[in-house]
């Protein structure tokens, strides 16, 4: 797979990744919202070889993407089909260091408009905490509709979270 954009390549992840994955994900902020902790060096080459892994979209595995600048990894999208007919789910994490930068809005967009024409998906949908006011922002800015709150339904880092789901139908591309 690979998607290029104005100022993003979007591809499968490459060996040679590594260290600026783990830049990203052993940041304690950047994993506040995320269902796992922050990587340490102790497990981030197993994390890692699971990206590597997950490098083509079927109903049977999802797809993990290095969202590069300047040929640098900034961010990561990943991919999954839900068990509903043509519905994916989609996550991101980008670094820190972009963040303002419309970098997420960019590679989401993009990644949107791929799923919708190349996959020909009929939903695409995110799950996300409802603590998690820029990704709540990032969702709205792609065209995504909120269409579920739901309360304390889910167990992560020792406490109770709520959940919000967005998501969008073709038709809902701008």
């Amino acid at each position: 797979m690979y998607i290029e954009t104005d100022r993003l390549i979007i591809k499968n992840f490459a060996e040679n990744h590594l260290d600026e994955v783990f830049a990203i994900y052993n940041d304690e902020l950047t994993c506040r919202y995320l269902l796992h902790d922050r990587w340490t060096h102790e497990n981030k080459h197993i994390n890692f070889q699971k990206k590597i892994t997950n490098n083509t979209l079927t109903q049977n595995s999802s797809l993990s993407l290095a969202v590069l600048h300047n040929t640098r990894v900034i961010g990561d999208l990943s991919v999954w089909y839900t068990g509903m007919k043509d519905t994916v789910e989609v996550g991101y994490t980008f670094s820190r260091s972009v963040s303002g930068q419309g970098f997420a809005t960019e590679a989401m967009k993009a990644l949107l408009f791929y799923l919708f024409n190349d996959y020909d998906v009929h939903r695409i949908q995110a799950t996300l905490d409802a603590k998690n006011q820029a990704s709540i922002k990032l969702c709205e800015r792609i065209g995504m509709r909120k269409e579920a709150h739901f309360i304390q339904d889910f167990w992560s880092k020792g406490e109770w979270t709520d959940s919000i789901v967005f998501g969008m139908l073709k038709s809902d591309l701008k």
